[in-house]
C-alpha cells in the first residue's frame, strides 16, 4: 500500500478526541470521508467525523473518543492510502511530479527536483523556479514520466 502525506496533526480540540489537521492536500474531498482511513505513526485510524474550522480540518476517529488518547499524535504527519483515494489517472498528486523529465520546445531541459507548495506553487528545475500552473504546463505523460512545458521565455 502506498501512503501519501496529507498534512500534519497540529493539536487537539475539545475533550472528545477531536484533532486539528493542517493540510494543503488538493483532494481533501476524497480523503476526509467518514469510514476512510488515515495513518499516523503506522497506526491505522478510521475517520468518524469531519468538519472544517477556520483553516483546519477537524477529525474524530472511531478508535479514540477522549483527548488523552489522541495527544500522542500531536505534531505528527498524517497519511492516507493512495488506493483508498480512488484518483483518476489524470488526478496527480504533488509527489507524482517529482523526477519527471521536463520537455520544452521538444528539448529536454532537466528534471523536477522539488515542488514548492503554498499560495504560489512552483517547480524546481535545474535550480530555477517555474510556476506550477496550467499556463506553463502543456501536458503531463505519467507513463513516459515526462512533463511538456510552454511559455517559458525569460524564465529559463
Amino acid at each position: 500500500m502506498e501512503k501519501v502525506r496529507i498534512g500534519k496533526l497540529v493539536n487537539t480540540h475539545g475533550l472528545k478526541g477531536e484533532v486539528r489537521i493542517i493540510s494543503d492536500f488538493e483532494y481533501k474531498d476524497k480523503v476526509f470521508v467518514n469510514g476512510n482511513h488515515l495513518y499516523i505513526d503506522n497506526e491505522e485510524l478510521t475517520i468518524n467525523s469531519y468538519r472544517i474550522h477556520k483553516s483546519f480540518d477537524m477529525v474524530t476517529f472511531k478508535e479514540y473518543d477522549y483527548i488523552n488518547d489522541v495527544l500522542k499524535f500531536k505534531g505528527k504527519n498524517v497519511y492516507a492510502s493512495r488506493e483508498e483515494l480512488n484518483l483518476k489517472k489524470e488526478e496527480l498528486l504533488i509527489e507524482d511530479y517529482l523526477n519527471l523529465k521536463c520537455i520544452y520546445n521538444n528539448k529536454e531541459i532537466g528534471y523536477i527536483s522539488d515542488v514548492i507548495t503554498g499560495s504560489n506553487r512552483l517547480f524546481l528545475i535545474n535550480g530555477k523556479y517555474i510556476p506550477f500552473n496550467e499556463k506553463f504546463i502543456e501536458k503531463v505523460d505519467i507513463d513516459k514520466k515526462e512533463i511538456h512545458l510552454k511559455n517559458l521565455e525569460g524564465l529559463i
